[in-house]
């Protein structure tokens, strides 16, 4: 014959699901919180394949500060820290996460973004601004810059600039302008030889604009990016009589055609 449970005991094993549920939210909800900023350091390392690193992180992947090392790679020789700590803050919304990276070294204003997951992969909007860097950051990326060895200034403006990564594939939007000002080598005893700009404009298919401003060495060129590679043709010239200063220099940057040097990327 059939039994009855007792509405107590159905009412306390209730209660303690509800209990043990809560205790599993709360520490679900605890570790997104507070999960510390070295996770995040690692998984950047991990994303640029070590070119990238944030060193001595403190505090959490929501709010915190570290120094920011640009190297060659994973083990790489070649590692340029800038001066002062970054600090983050990132904060969830509806449709993904609003970023603000306080750099006072190199930004005199919080550089913004929007992070954005989609059905293939993930879309960051950058917000208008502009932002100065030292050019020697370039030598933590391995070849050719750690042979160049590039001092000067690097000025970034970026007007309704994003970028949406599809799996391998990245596709640009927007307009970014990159002005090198007082460019000098290593390899050539002319300082400086040159400022220079470099024009991004995104869209189906992006391209990329190189002028010189002014300067000894002469640089210009184009490309386009097909989502995968940048395909580039340019070439290098020395302004007259600056030939023989700059003559090591262009042998090494491209393949020499008379006074010329012609640069092939992609």
């Amino acid at each position: 014959m059939a039994t009855r449970s007792d509405p107590s005991a159905r009412s306390a094993a209730v209660g303690r699901a509800w209990a043990v549920l809560g205790v599993l939210l709360g520490a679900l909800l605890a570790f997104a919180l507070y999960a510390p900023a070295r996770w995040m350091a690692s998984g950047l390392a991990s994303w640029s394949d070590g070119h990238l690193q944030l060193v001595n992180a403190r505090g959490t992947i929501w709010n915190g500060t570290a120094g920011v090392v640009f190297s060659s790679g994973a083990g790489g020789a070649e590692s340029i820290s800038l001066p002062g700590t970054l600090a983050w803050t990132l904060r969830p919304r509806w449709d993904g996460v609003a970023a603000a990276l306080q750099i006072p070294c190199c930004a005199p204003q919080p550089l913004q973004f929007r992070a954005r997951p989609r059905p293939s992969g993930l879309q960051l909007s950058w917000e208008d601004g502009r932002s100065r860097w030292p050019a020697a950051l370039l030598s933590g990326f391995g070849a050719p810059w750690n042979t160049l060895k590039p001092e000067g200034v690097l000025d970034l403006s970026m007007q309704g600039f994003a970028m949406q990564f599809d799996g391998p594939q990245l596709r640009l939007a927007g307009r970014a302008t990159l002005d090198a000002t007082d460019i000098s080598s290593s390899l050539s005893t002319l300082k400086p030889m040159g400022s220079y700009r470099i024009t991004i404009e995104g869209g189906p298919s992006p391209t990329l604009l190189l002028t010189t401003r002014e300067g000894s060495l002469q640089l210009n060129g184009s490309g386009r990016w097909n989502g995968h590679a940048l395909r580039f043709d340019g070439e290098a010239s020395a302004a007259p009589g600056r030939e023989d200063a700059l003559s090591n220099l262009l042998n090494i940057i491209g393949r020499r055609e008379g006074a010329r040097s012609i640069i092939t990327l992609g």
